[in-house]
């Protein structure tokens, strides 16, 4: 009897063995569109911070921009007239009390880059070996960040009193001829509100450093230890150079807060007698009896491009050195 054989006919290509027939193709994925709730609320979350960012800063700079090239006693629109650069001639050349405040502001910034940040630096380095009572003497260090710059130059005013005075009580001289009146004394009354300044930022960047060396990879020190290196060159050639995003912050930091010092130094005096800053002139032309409106705007202007020249070509060269 003939054997019959039965004839299988092979799947099509692509189908599973066993299964006749073609699979359909798979349909793509619809995207899934922001519903009109979402659009809002994607619409409050980027429109609010930027209308408060508009109104609180761009406008405010546009106007004093437009401002400094005007001549306007702050009480009519109408009294508004054009200056063109005569605010600024008046306030390079004329102006008595604007030179030496530029040269205090390079003080100031001098000051906080060569003894408070490296203060700073040592404070956080000191506080990263894990001693005992770390965390007790950061939040000693730390305190004078949370307190406003008033409440410092308040307390300061305690430390630095002629008569009564914590530093002249440890001189022996609190309440004889001979005590010095250190806010008072055109000699000393910058070098001292430095010395309050320096209390405040150097806890500032004590926290910023300690936060970078708790992120540095500790393959680094340790490949350094093998190849001999001892500690100082391990962080000066290893730890160091691998904060650099640290590093930008604080020099932008540093920056910003020597050029627009002011709290401390007009609960002092007002910014006289010694202790001019453009900040304070600021103020005093636009605030106040005898109130020049287009001064005032033309040196605020010249404190925004002085303070933004030095942070713009610092972060250009420092990320396109990263790039490369």
């Amino acid at each position: 009897m003939p054997v019959m054989q039965r004839t299988m006919t092979p799947p099509a290509t692509g189908a599973p063995a066993g299964v006749s027939g073609s699979v359909p193709p798979a349909r793509p994925r619809r995207v899934r569109r922001l519903s009109r709730r979402d659009r809002v609320v994607l619409g409050l979350m980027v429109g609010v911070p930027t209308l408060i960012q508009a109104v609180l800063v761009w406008i405010p700079t546009l106007l004093s921009v437009g401002l400094s090239f005007t001549k306007w006693n702050g009480l009519d629109l109408a009294d508004i007239r054009p200056a063109g650069l005569g605010n600024y001639s008046y306030a390079l050349k004329e102006y008595p009390p604007f030179w030496p405040a530029v040269a205090h502001n390079v003080i100031w910034l001098a000051f906080l880059a060569l003894v408070a940040t490296p203060l700073g630096l040592l404070l956080a380095v000191l506080l990263d070996q894990r001693i005992r009572g770390s965390r007790l003497y950061q939040s000693v260090f730390f305190t004078p960040v949370m307190l406003s710059m008033v409440m410092v130059g308040i307390i300061w005013q305690l430390v630095y009193a002629r008569d009564q005075g914590l530093v002249n009580n440890l001189l022996g001289t609190a309440g004889t001829p001979g005590a010095v009146d250190w806010f008072g004394d055109s000699d000393v009354n910058l070098w001292a509100a430095l010395v309050a300044t320096t209390w405040r930022h150097s806890g500032y960047v004590m926290v910023l450093y300690l936060a970078g060396l708790k992120g540095v990879d500790p393959s680094l020190r340790e490949a350094a230890a093998l190849d001999g290196a001892g500690a100082r060159q391990t962080f000066l050639r290893v730890v160091f150079p691998a904060m650099r995003p640290v590093n930008i912050v604080v020099v932008v930091i540093t920056i910003i807060e020597a050029l627009r010092a002011f709290d401390i130094v007009y609960l002092i005096n007002r910014g006289t007698n010694g202790l001019e800053l453009l900040s304070v002139l600021v103020i005093q032309n636009l605030v106040g009896e005898g109130q020049v409106i287009g001064v005032g705007s033309a040196l605020a202007v010249i404190l925004l491009v002085v303070s933004l020249g030095p942070i713009v070509y610092y972060l250009v060269r420092t990320f396109r050195r990263a790039d490369s």
